[in-house]
């Protein structure tokens, strides 16, 4: 199925958010479409490509209307990053996540409910937002995650030199310097975070699921949520290979932390069946993976 994409800018700060729109030529607007989030030190281009590559535009070749957001300073959102920027992850929680909804279903006139795609920390930012919010309670249709965990409390080599001394002391180090942290000269990643983001993100990890701008308590408000049945249906995708940033054991403890009453977890690993023991962000750029999981993606989202 032929797919057009196109670039939507929605004002935000006085910038602009970029919000990628990947659809099949005519497509059914009438239907819930999808929105994927991408985690730190990235940005949107993990689920697409120009050239029809990612999850993003498999789905959109099988049907759906899908759209990809950077958030402020990342990928195509203006202005980038720069020092001085101030923004952190409660503004993607608490300003971003509800102006794009509001938007998308803006164009979606005859839809109630949006799908909700995160990898990584997009994911926990995303649970975090259904968690606060009675608005994405009611028009959140579903989650789906990859990779996503918000604590790391898998021990190993690995773990200590990419978090503990990477993340934890020396990004840090570099975003105190450069005023944010450039993790793109430093190739720690494919996009930068500000300051702001960097800190609040290291707390979670580390620590309680508290909003430090204004004391929220996501874990609190998370049990409340499930006792009241208001979670979407939930998949959480891991891969055997993802050692560190979305460790399985992590990523199940998140399950666990969350309480979700309709959840699947799923390890992308070749003991089961799989091409590859996929590691952080091969669940997602691979080459096999539409051949491989994103079938199983579609097919989800078909009988949702």
């Amino acid at each position: 199925m032929a797919i057009e994409q196109d670039s939507l800018y929605i004002p935000y700060q006085g910038g602009k958010l970029h919000l990628r729109q990947i659809k099949p030529i005519n497509a059914d607007m009438s239907k819930p479409p999808i929105l994927m989030l991408h985690g730190a030190m990235s940005n949107g281009r993990v689920f697409y490509s120009e050239t029809g590559k990612g999850l993003a535009c498999f789905l959109a070749e099988s049907g759906f209307v899908v759209y990809v957001l950077d958030i402020d300073g990342r990928g195509l959102s203006l202005p980038k990053l720069q020092r001085g920027s101030g923004l952190g992850q409660g503004h993607v929680i608490r300003e971003q996540l509800p102006l794009i909804q509001h938007f998308i279903l803006s164009l979606h006139l005859n839809v109630s409910k949006v799908h909700w795609c995160g990898h990584s920390w997009g994911g926990v930012l995303m649970a975090s937002a259904i968690a606060r919010y009675p608005l994405f309670q009611d028009s959140v249709a579903s989650l789906l995650t990859f990779g996503t965990k918000r604590r790391i409390k898998v021990k190993s080599l690995k773990k200590w030199l990419m978090v503990d001394i990477g993340w934890n002391r020396l990004a840090p180090a570099i975003a105190w310097s450069h005023g944010y942290l450039d993790a793109v000269r430093w190739r720690m990643g494919m996009d930068n975070e500000s300051r702001a983001s960097l800190a609040q993100s290291i707390d979670w990890v580390r620590g309680e699921w508290i909003d430090s701008d204004d004391g929220f308590d996501y874990a609190c408000s998370a049990v409340s949520v499930a006792e009241l049945g208001k979670w979407p249906k939930a998949w959480f995708i891991a891969g055997l290979g993802d050692e560190v940033l979305g460790h399985p054991d992590d990523v199940v403890r998140m399950i666990q932390e969350c309480q979700f009453s309709d959840c699947k977890f799923t390890l992308l690993s070749e003991a089961q069946g799989y091409k590859h023991n996929y590691g952080h962000a091969e669940m997602l750029t691979h080459k096999d993976a539409a051949n491989d999981h994103f079938p199983e993606v579609k097919q989800w989202y078909q009988t949702l």
